[in-house]
């Protein structure tokens, strides 16, 4: 199965309303056959997609390769490099990852509710897709594949819209993903990227291209997520930022802590469940402040301090209050000492993005209380915040990380891109 990489047309030469139409249209017909679609063809489709990936692994370097080049040209930082960048082993994980979404359970037509009433009639809420799923991202090329395949497994059609930074690499992959669906008699279209850098397709997305999009899912930096939600006219997953705390509470064993304190904030800094405020309780804070801190400056991490951290070590520079609300997405972190449990959850509560929280100890009613009180999509006991993912959960994968309350919380994998219709199973009764 050959795979070449699509040239990407100059905005220019693109009349992006015409094209986003056709897109559009296409993606409203091809959604029908894959919601329609046997498991097992699905199943085929993405098991050779991800063959397809692993045959285009050298195109898919090479295409990273101007990626990289244009983005360390442009100057950009270090955390972001590493999102865009990809790697023999990347790709392999990329693959891996179709495959595993392959293997998961098919949520359409699944039975999620059933009631018998007493007339006779038979009720049952029944999984249904979404629709047609217009997916916003920048600089991962891998969510070009992540997203495709959640997406076709789910009985959805996807219109992805790579950011500029990462249009090349994308385009490479969602040729694999195409071939993989075409070569299992299903509909190459329903999954499509944006082949232009013109920021006006975004905006034809979030019209709803004529009423063809069901879903818009945004995956990038801030100001890209505030856009879909101030601008989208049809409905988001989204999260804004992902602002996510360790809190080391008086009951954490120090080792513990330390190596879930690194974790999670240095083993990718640009992940979105990367930790970016540590919060020390002051029980501990004589004998875990400086170990922790040393810990992380020694580890090459920035450390940001209140007055009782920067005391501990002189290479902390001092917080300001805007390090409280900000997603770093690199190796800074901002520490605060707490005066105990309330004042952590407050200050989560506060600062925090709603996306992911974490408590480090051995007090089980502390955890409890830390688990029940914090508001956020996901929140953890004596584990790392990196474990926000969608595969770590067994999705498979994820779309994104949904932190508003409304149908999907958290990853949002296979299931969360299924709404549900009620099948009513009668006798030939009527109502009196």
């Amino acid at each position: 199965m050959n795979v070449v990489a699509t040239v990407p047309k100059d905005a220019a030469e693109t009349d992006i309303a015409g094209l986003m139409r056709q897109i559009g249209l296409r993606a409203k017909a091809a959604q029908r056959a894959i919601m329609l679609a046997a498991p097992e063809a699905k199943n085929a489709a993405l098991m050779a997609a991800a063959a397809a990936i692993r045959e285009a692994g050298p195109a898919v370097l090479a295409a990273n390769a101007l990626d990289l080049a244009d983005a360390r040209a442009s100057g950009q930082t270090a955390a972001f490099i590493d999102r865009l960048l990809l790697t023999p082993a990347r790709i392999e994980g990329i693959a891996c990852a179709v495959e595993e979404i392959a293997s998961l359970p098919d949520p359409v037509g699944k039975v999620l509710a059933r009631i018998e009433r007493p007339n006779g009639l038979v009720i049952e809420r029944v999984a249904t897709p979404l629709g047609v799923i217009a997916v916003i991202f920048e600089s991962r090329p891998n969510v070009t594949a992540d997203a495709g395949a959640l997406c076709l497994k789910s009985g959805n059609a996807a219109i992805l819209r790579a950011g500029s930074d990462s249009l090349r690499t994308s385009s490479v992959l969602a040729d694999a993903m195409r071939s993989g669906l075409a070569s299992a008699g299903l509909p190459a279209d329903a999954l499509q990227l944006v082949p232009s850098r013109d920021r006006a397709a975004v905006g034809a997305m979030l019209a709803g291209l004529d009423g063809a999009v069901d879903v818009v899912v945004p995956r990038g930096g801030k100001s890209l997520v505030e856009r879909v939600q101030r601008d989208a006219r049809v409905p988001v997953f989204a999260h804004l930022d992902g602002n996510c705390h360790v809190y080391v509470h008086a009951g954490a064993d120090l080792g513990m802590a330390r190596a879930i304190v690194l974790n999670a904030k240095l083993r990718r800094t640009g992940v979105c469940g990367s930790a970016e405020t540590l919060l020390v309780d002051r029980a501990v804070a004589e004998t875990h402040l400086q170990p922790l801190v040393s810990a992380l400056l020694d580890a090459g991490c920035a450390v940001r301090g209140d007055d009782q951290t920067r005391r501990v070590d002189n290479r902390v520079s001092e917080a300001i209050e805007a390090d409280w609300g900000t997603e770093y997405l690199d190796a800074i972190i901002a520490v605060k000492v707490v005066g105990g449990l309330d004042e952590a959850i407050a200050h989560v509560e506060r600062y925090g993005s709603h996306h992911t929280d974490a408590i480090v100890t051995a007090d089980s009613a502390a955890a409890r209380r830390f688990l029940a009180e914090v508001d956020s999509a996901i929140v953890l006991h004596n584990a790392s915040t990196q474990f926000a993912d969608g595969g770590e959960f067994g999705f498979g994968g994820e779309i994104g990380i949904a932190t508003g309350r409304m149908h999907a919380r958290g990853p949002v994998g296979v299931e969360q891109l299924c709404s549900y219709k009620y099948r009513v199973l009668g006798a030939g009764q009527i109502r009196p």
